[in-house]
């Protein structure tokens, strides 16, 4: 089987039904798959690896939405957002060689508790030139830090109730970018994607399947009761990769 050195199969079925479930939560339920799906990689791939192969499975999942919702997409904003990104990625490359790989998990785990019991704000600088260019800048450097960076990307941008196929255009649009800029990045400091080729069709393809079935679920399950079961499950899995540290 093509498996990277030092992942079992069971590693691989475990990744791919991480990524089944991130891609069901957020499609019946709303909530964060991208903070689960790589909370639970955290504890199954190697620290290098993390980042670069969640912002793959991701790419998928946010240019699907990108594209569906593309023509409520407002393009000067995403152009700004994508300047500031750009910039990061620049800080990116700096940063992947600066921060040892060792600390990475415990990074996530802290992230993870953080989106997980504080309330987080609705920062709204997206409506502005300027805080749509900061909000990429900062966003995409939080991203080569801890990979799911969703959270503050929506509390910058801020959710417009008006016109929520409007916001979705621009978060799924922002995200694609933030998730591509990262696989250049990596792939120019010399991540081997190809070994993980067949790890990563996999959760592609699973991820696919789970966002079948959430859909079809959507309005069906208890959600209060679900996002509940879900912040233990997720503090759970924060908290064990904390104790690896002590």
């Amino acid at each position: 089987m093509y498996l990277p050195e030092g992942v079992a199969l069971v590693d691989l079925i475990l990744l791919s039904a991480a990524s089944f479930m991130g891609s069901l939560l957020t499609a019946a339920l709303g909530v964060g798959g991208g903070a689960f799906l790589i909370t639970v990689m955290a504890g199954l791939v190697p620290p290098l690896a993390l980042i670069p192969l969640h912002g793959v499975v991701q790419l998928g999942s946010n240019a699907s939405r990108a594209w569906l919702s593309r023509s409520h997409l407002e393009l000067p904003k995403l152009g700004l957002f994508s300047l500031g990104a750009l910039g990061a990625a620049l800080g990116g490359v700096w940063m992947i060689g600066l921060l040892s790989t060792d600390y990475i998990p415990l990074l996530i785990a802290l992230f993870i508790l953080w989106i997980t019991w504080m309330p987080m704000p609705e920062i709204g600088l997206g409506r502005t030139p300027l805080g749509l260019i900061s909000g990429g800048l900062i966003t995409t450097l939080a991203s080569f830090l801890v990979g799911a960076s969703g959270p503050l990307v929506s509390a910058w941008l801020s959710k417009d109730a008006e016109n929520k196929w409007r916001y979705t255009a621009l978060f799924s649009s922002a995200m694609t970018f933030q998730h591509l800029l990262k696989i250049l990045v990596f792939g120019l400091v010399g991540f081997a994607f190809l070994e993980w080729v067949f790890v990563l069709f996999c959760m592609i393809v699973l991820g696919y399947l789970g966002t079948k079935v959430g859909l079809a679920l959507l309005g069906r399950l208890p959600e209060a009761r679900f996002r509940t079961v879900y912040q233990w499950f997720l503090t759970l899995l924060a908290v064990r990769l904390l104790l690896g540290y002590v």
